[in-house]
């Protein structure tokens, strides 16, 4: 069963984009929130964390137009009533 639901979503965001985007940003709040543990000031790092990720987030949505995040949309989950008719009809 669970192959069978792997089969259905091939694409769970397994790409150059998605990566870069994860990884930067849990480099960016490590390193503002050692900072502040470190005694630094908590606004500032603070806005350098939100900063890098603003940045960060751009260059991941640049990356993707480059063709290195998703192929194709995002698929439509069914509604409850497609959901419930398909459950029935598995039946």
């Amino acid at each position: 069963m669970a192959a069978e639901h792997h089969d259905d979503h091939d694409d769970h965001g397994n790409t150059v984009s998605a990566w870069f985007l994860t990884g930067t940003w849990i480099v960016a709040w490590t390193v503002s929130a050692v900072a502040i543990v470190a005694g630094g000031d908590l606004m500032l790092w603070v806005s350098v964390g939100l900063g890098a990720s603003i940045v960060f987030a751009i260059v991941a949505g640049a990356m993707k137009k480059a063709g290195l995040g998703r192929k194709a949309p995002r698929p439509v989950p069914p509604t409850r009533e497609e959901w419930e008719s398909s459950r029935l009809a598995a039946k």
